[in-house]
C-alpha cells in the first residue's frame, strides 16, 4: 500500500516504525522505561522519558536490522551522555549480531544539531562512540543514514553521516559540520546570514549536497520515496570503497581552494562534483 504522507512531518518514533517491515518494530528503552539525561534537570531544563533517541529492532524486507532515529524537536536533536549512548550501543550490538552470523542492517534517521551543549564533553564522548561503532558496523553490512528535516545535520553528527555507507537527503535536508547561526556568531552576519534561507539551502541544502558527491540519492519527502531509496541502498551492499576512505581526493581539492572569497553553490558543484558517481 502506498504511504505518501511527508517524511518530513513525522516524529523519530514513526519514522523508525514506518522503515521497518509491518508488525516488526520493537522499541528497545522505550519511554516507560524512563531513561532520561541526568544533567538536563539540574539546569532546569524538562529531560525527556527516552532523551530523544528512538532504538527500534524488527525486519527490513525480511531481514534483521536496527533502525535509530532521533527526535529533532526534542533539543534541536541534540546528542548528550544517554541519547548518544543509546546509539552507539544499538550499532555496537548489530555489529556483534553480524560477528554471530546475524545479517543485521542498520538505518539512522539524523534530525540533529550535534552535541548537547548542556553535556558538553559526555556529549562528544558519546558522538566519538558512535563514529567507531559506525565505521565498526559498516564492514558487515550497509549503514545507511537518512537526512529529511527540518534540523538538518549538523556538528560531529555530520562525521557520522559522512562514515554511513550510503546517504539519503530529500531537497528540504541540510548538511554541514557547522550550523548557520554557528557561523553567524563567529564570522559574523556579512559573511554568513543564517536567517537567508535561499542563500543557506543553496550552500548545505539536499540538492546541492547531491549534485556535490556528498550524498548517494535526493528523494521526495513521501514515505513511499524514502523506503524505496533505503531499500536500494541496502540492497546495493557493502560499498567496495567507503566514501570517507577517499580522504586525500577531498583534502587536495579543499588545499587548492581559495578561501579569499565567499563560496557560492556553483563553486561547491564544481569543487567536488568530479565525484558524483
Amino acid at each position: 500500500m502506498r504511504d505518501d504522507r511527508s517524511f518530513i512531518e513525522l516524529k523519530a518514533r514513526e519514522r523508525a516504525r514506518l522503515l521497518l517491515d509491518d508488525g516488526s518494530y520493537r522499541e528497545l528503552l522505550d519511554p516507560f522505561e524512563g531513561i532520561v539525561s541526568p544533567w538536563l534537570g539540574p539546569q532546569g531544563i524538562v529531560p525527556q522519558s527516552d532523551d530523544g533517541m528512538v532504538v527500534a529492532k524488527g525486519t527490513l524486507n525480511g531481514g534483521p536490522a536496527v533502525v535509530i532515529a532521533i527526535e529533532g524537536s526534542f533539543q534541536g536533536g541534540s546528542m548528550g551522555e544517554v541519547s548518544g549512548a543509546k546509539m552507539a550501543a544499538a550499532l555496537e550490538l548489530a555489529a556483534e549480531d553480524n560477528r554471530n552470523g546475524i545479517p543485521t542492517q542498520a538505518v539512522l534517521c539524523l534530525e540533529t544539531g550535534g552535541v548537547r551543549l548542556q553535556e558538553a564533553n559526555l556529549g562528544l564522548a558519546a558522538i566519538a562512540d558512535i563514529h567507531a561503532a559506525i565505521v565498526d558496523l559498516r564492514r558487515y553490512t550497509p549503514v545507511v543514514g537518512v537526512i529529511a528535516g527540518t534540523v538538518g545535520c549538523f556538528g560531529g553528527m555530520s562525521i557520522a553521516a559522512a562514515l554511513c555507507s550510503y546517504l539519503i537527503v530529500t531537497r528540504e535536508a541540510r548538511l554541514g559540520l557547522n550550523g548557520p547561526q554557528v557561523i553567524e556568531q563567529e564570522a559574523g552576519i556579512d559573511e554568513y546570514d543564517s536567517r537567508d534561507r535561499p542563500f543557506i539551502w543553496s550552500m548545505t541544502g539536499g540538492e546541492v549536497r547531491y549534485q556535490s558527491g556528498l550524498v548517494d540519492a535526493l528523494v521526495g519527502d513521501g514515505v513511499n520515496a524514502v523506503k524505496q531509496a533505503v531499500n536500494d541502498a541496502i540492497a546495493r551492499g557493502v560499498p567496495a570503497k567507503h566514501r570517507t576512505d577517499n580522504y586525500a581526493w577531498y583534502l587536495e581539492r579543499l588545499t587548492n581552494f581559495d578561501t579569499s572569497k565567499q563560496a557560492d553553490a556553483e563553486q561547491i558543484k564544481q569543487l567536488f562534483g568530479e565525484n558524483r558517481s
